[in-house]
């Protein structure tokens, strides 16, 4: 492959002054490795919350895993270090209502220690509770409204960010924030950070995929962008240095990535959040691939709940919310509810102005 593939000047190893020297301990290893009747017992459980709730009908399945990696980086300047992480989820999905009416939610829960993950009851509470709130969803005529995203999908706008501040793409001129460094993007309010040194987080690490030590990052700072994501490849094209964000697989070469990203949470509850809109679209999920980068077009498919009178009044189902990524971005308001579920995690996110097109 070495002698195949074209010379890249860009591609260099780290300077050997950026590299990690002391390998912190994140408590990533839970060496209590979950046996597999435990966990189809954990699934079990959960499913059987879940259909024992009235008006659930059927189960989607309940999912059970557990896994653990020892991950080893040797570089030809003589950078050798190492360190082990693990992983156990649960998840279960179900089905509420009969024939064509009827409908699906699910939960899950992942941690790096099995002690941490949440109750296999409560995972079938949740989806079962889920799936009911969903029953019976309504149209909506198309309009512009403010737009509540729950955390379950207010984390994709996050991760739509992280896309567009990724080195590789700022690199190559694909980003719509290609020329936003040390620009306003959102309000005063707003803190968005990295941090891959979080203890126990799903996204922890000590040393990134070329071995330079992994520092927090504040990318943006009262609602100004600071940093870009960057590996050795893209910081060298850009003429800077690395942020310690190369991600590898054994199969590929660095390139860069978010670790543990979140939006900071803000002072008003979810409740207060939605108080003073009289008519307005609670989101909890979204699909479809409207997301461009290159140009900050934003369309997707969604469902969730009408807002009216500063409450959820009833589902709503088969709209499309839409709009730019760009005045999105410049109209969040985050909740006080963040949580840290994910690699990419934000709380409960208000936006303005959104379109939502529906009947």
């Amino acid at each position: 492959m070495a002698k195949l593939a074209p010379e890249d000047p860009y591609s260099t190893l780290a300077p050997e002054a950026l590299l990690a020297r002391d390998i912190a301990d994140l408590d990533l290893y839970d060496a209590r490795e979950p046996e597999a009747k435990w966990l189809q017992e954990q699934c079990a459980i959960a499913e059987d919350t879940a259909l024992s709730t009235p008006g659930i009908t059927n189960s989607e399945g309940a999912d059970g895993s557990t896994g653990s990696v020892h991950f080893t980086l040797a570089t030809s300047n003589g950078f050798a270090k190492s360190y082990r992480s693990s992983n156990s989820s649960l998840s279960v999905s179900v089905l509420a209502g009969a024939g064509t009416q009827m409908e699906r939610d699910d939960d899950f829960t992942s941690a790096r220690f099995v002690s941490d993950l949440a109750g296999a009851e409560t995972i079938g509470r949740n989806a079962a509770t889920r799936a009911l709130a969903r029953l019976n969803p309504r149209k909506v005529a198309t309009q512009q409204v403010s737009v509540i995203y729950d955390p379950r999908v207010s984390k994709s706008l996050l991760g739509a960010f992280s896309g567009a501040i990724n080195g590789s793409a700022i690199a190559r001129g694909t980003s719509f924030l290609k020329d936003s460094m040390g620009k306003q993007l959102f309000a005063s309010t707003v803190n968005i950070i990295d941090d891959p040194r979080r203890k126990r987080g799903l996204s922890s690490r000590p040393f990134d995929g070329e071995g330079v030590g992994c520092d927090k990052l504040l990318l943006v700072e009262k609602g100004m962008l600071k940093h870009w994501l960057l590996d050795m490849r893209s910081a060298n094209r850009l003429k800077l240095t690395t942020t310690g964000r190369a991600s590898r697989s054994l199969s590929s070469a660095p390139s860069p990535s978010s670790t543990n990203l979140y939006i900071e949470a803000g002072t008003m509850t979810p409740q207060e959040l939605m108080r003073d809109i009289t008519s307005g679209f609670y989101v909890t999920e979204a699909f479809g691939m409207g997301v461009n980068l290159v140009t900050g077009d934003y369309s997707q498919g969604a469902s969730g709940f009408w807002i009216e009178n500063g409450e959820k009044a009833y589902p709503v189902s088969e709209v499309t919310v839409a709009g730019k990524l760009q005045e999105m971005f410049k109209n969040i308001t985050p909740a006080n509810d963040l949580e840290f579920r994910y690699g990419t995690n934000a709380p409960t996110l208000r936006i303005e102005g959104m379109t939502v097109a529906g009947k």
